[in-house]
Order: C-alpha cells, then sequence, then structure tokens
C-alpha cells in the first residue's frame, strides 16, 4: 500500500473545481486546536466573510461541517415541523432533493414543476399559493447544477412572503459566479457549497438564516429532526464572542481552506467576480456555437458559469469524456435525469473560470470530436473564443 499521489486535472465540470494554490496551501498549515482562541478569532473572520458573499447582515451565518448536500438539510430540518406545508420549486435534481427533504421532515409537499432547462415560473407559484393558503415554506434552486438554469429568485420571494411564507434558496452553485444578494432578495435561508465557485475543496457549507427564520426556529414545537444539524446547538459553537460551547470537533484544516477562499473572493472583489464568470462563459459560448454545439437553455436564463450544451447525434457521450479524460487530463460533466446521455455540462466555476480553460477547452474537444468524425464545424472554435477576448 503506497501514498495516493492523484493525477493532475482540468476539472470543468460541473464541481468540484480546480481548487486555487493558495487554498492548497492553507490545508497545510498547523492544525490547531477547535477551541483555541486563535481559531475562534478566525471563526468569527470566516462568519463575517460568508456574510460578504451572500451580500447579507444575518447573525446566524455559519459554514456548516459538511458538504452543500448537508446545507440543504440544515435549512429544511430547521424550518420544517411534522405537518408544515412546503411549497417546492422543481425544474431539476436538486428541486428533487429538496423534497425529499420535506419528506422525511414529516412535512407536506406542493410540487411546482417546469421543464429541465426551463427556469422557476412566478405564475405556476402564485397559482400554487394562491389554491394553498396555509404554505409555510417555499423552496427554490437559484442555479440549478443539472441543466445550467437560473431561475429569478426577487419575484418568488415577493410571492412567498406576501403569502406570509418563508423563502428558502439553493445557491451552491450561484454563491460567487452571479449574484447573490441575500438581504435585497428577502431570503430567509440559503445554502451553498464550497466547491464550485469558491474554489474550495469539497466538504463544506455554507449558510445563512434571516431574523424571521431564527424566530421560526426558535418557536419549533418539536425537536429539529438532526442533532448533529440542529443549528439551535450549533450556535453555542459558531456563537459570538471568545467562550464556545463544544457541539463537535470542527474540520480545522478545511475551515482554513474556505476562510481563503473567501479572501480570495473579497480582493478579487463580488462584481469582479461575476464580470470574469461572465466574459469567460461568452467566449466559451462563441467556440461551441463556432462547432455547432447548441446550449440547453434560453440566454436569458443561462448559467455563465454552467453550461448545458446537447451531444450531437450519434456521438457517444461516455466515450467523449473519457478520451478528454485519459488523453488530455480534462473533466467535463455528464448529463443527468432526463438529460443523461444527451447533454454535456461544462463548467467555469470560480479559479477553472480563465481564458486558458476556456481555450484549451474548446481546443481538446474540437479534437476530440473531429476524429469520431461527428457532425461538427472545424477550424473555428478558438480562434471566436479568442476574438470574445480580444474586444
Amino acid at each position: 500500500m503506497r501514498s495516493f499521489l492523484p493525477p493532475v486535472r482540468t476539472l470543468m465540470g460541473p464541481g468540484p473545481s480546480d481548487v486555487h494554490p493558495r487554498i492548497l496551501e492553507a490545508l497545510a498549515r498547523p492544525t490547531i486546536g477547535h477551541l483555541d482562541p486563535q481559531f475562534v478569532r478566525m471563526m468569527d473572520e470566516l462568519k463575517s466573510l460568508i456574510q460578504y458573499g451572500f451580500q447579507t447582515k444575518n447573525e446566524l451565518t455559519i459554514p456548516v461541517s459538511a458538504p452543500g448536500s448537508a446545507g440543504m438539510q440544515t435549512c429544511f430540518d430547521n424550518l420544517v415541523e411534522p405537518g408544515d406545508k412546503v411549497l417546492v420549486c422543481q425544474n431539476g435534481v436538486f428541486g428533487g432533493r429538496m423534497i425529499e427533504n420535506v419528506v422525511r421532515a414529516g412535512g407536506e409537499v406542493v410540487i411546482v414543476e417546469d421543464p429541465w432547462g426551463k427556469p422557476v415560473d412566478p405564475q405556476k407559484v402564485k397559482d400554487a399559493l394562491k389554491a394553498n393558503s396555509d404554505i409555510k415554506l417555499v423552496a427554490m434552486v437559484h442555479a440549478e447544477t443539472s441543466t445550467g438554469v437560473e431561475s429569478d429568485v426577487t419575484e418568488i420571494s415577493k410571492l412567498a412572503h406576501s403569502h406570509g411564507a418563508l423563502l428558502i434558496v439553493d445557491a451552491v452553485t450561484s454563491l460567487g459566479g452571479i449574484p447573490v444578494l441575500v438581504d435585497e432578495w428577502n431570503v430567509d435561508a440559503i445554502y451553498s457549497g464550497s466547491q464550485k465557485c469558491l474554489s474550495c475543496t469539497p466538504g463544506l457549507s455554507p449558510v445563512s438564516f434571516s431574523d424571521e427564520a431564527v424566530a421560526r426556529l426558535k418557536s419549533r414545537k418539536t425537536k429539529v429532526n438532526s442533532w448533529f444539524l440542529d443549528l439551535s446547538l450549533v450556535m453555542g459553537y459558531w456563537g459570538e464572542g471568545a467562550k464556545r460551547t463544544y457541539h463537535h470537533t470542527a474540520p480545522v484544516n478545511p475551515l482554513y481552506a474556505l476562510h481563503e477562499a473567501y479572501v480570495i473572493l473579497k480582493e478579487e472583489g463580488l462584481e469582479n467576480a461575476w464580470a470574469r464568470h461572465k466574459k469567460n462563459h461568452l467566449a466559451l459560448r462563441a467556440g461551441l456555437e463556432a462547432m455547432g454545439l447548441e446550449f440547453v437553455v434560453d440566454e436569458k436564463y443561462r448559467l455563465p458559469q454552467l453550461n448545458a450544451v446537447s451531444i450531437p447525434e450519434g456521438v457517444d457521450d461516455a466515450a467523449i469524456r473519457s478520451t478528454l479524460l485519459n488523453d488530455y487530463s480534462l473533466e467535463i460533466g455528464a448529463g443527468l435525469g432526463v438529460f443523461a446521455g444527451k447533454v454535456w455540462r461544462i463548467g467555469l466555476m470560480g479559479h477553472a473560470s480563465s481564458r486558458k480553460n476556456v481555450l484549451f477547452c474548446l481546443s481538446a474537444l474540437e479534437t476530440v470530436l473531429s476524429k469520431v468524425k461527428a457532425p461538427i464545424s472545424k477550424g473555428a472554435a478558438v480562434d471566436k473564443a479568442a476574438a470574445v477576448y480580444n474586444a
């Protein structure tokens, strides 16, 4: 048995993304105790940085010591009680996971469904709220990773609050790549992940809860389903001040890494990060369209950091991805659910969202598709992308 030495890859799938070298360096810093005064100081800084990323002043803003899926469960387990009626917007895989969380928390689900590749339809939400006056929560995915579509949080938030419901938002793929404005949008509970546009290692989930959501949590009549994710307990550790109550042994070094990821984000500036993701998306789009590849999502609702494109007729999905991985050490993502075998998902997230990666991906993809005689146009993709940058 020997040490595991992973290959060097270029990660351009739906996540994880390439980890910034500064973040890898942060992981190697000396481990100290999770109640050490210096670690507590770092915790306070990290809370402030997460608030910056979410654009919120919410006091209950912390990283959950587990991946984005645990951030999702944190939101639902803490806010849903048995018998609560919850409206879930489903337009892809991760809306479906929200439904599962409601069911397991004992809630009653009202589903508003939209086709894959389409955004959540506010009119459907409005109609469902009108037909169910006792809905307590509305849940939606801001950036649906399985399809590459962005939905309008502002409209859904207005509808939810006009009916007295709280709003839960999945921002796993959106945070750091496109605007996420928690206070401006009046979001009550939001969760994200460390491994997407933050370019950190997988395994942590930033979350934030509004004062209204905290009040809902404090007024629960039943215990939170999960002891580990019970925020009334976790906040004894992540609360303010030097004195902290032991809840669990925090993942010390990964939290160093998340802290560094947010420092990098703040150095660049949110607006600049959003603009960088957009620019690289436009260049990638120009190259893919020059090849003749078509996007699944209408341009108006398209995520710059997660590009879903249709696989050309007669092309073996798995074979192409395998060749890219084995010959070029380049990873792109397969389709999920109804998109399996029909769509590639090309990520431009965080540190991986760069001119170098865009041009490399286009060159490699065109070469591999040409070898299997795929019905594409050859020779223009890289030049079209370069033209976007040169402009």
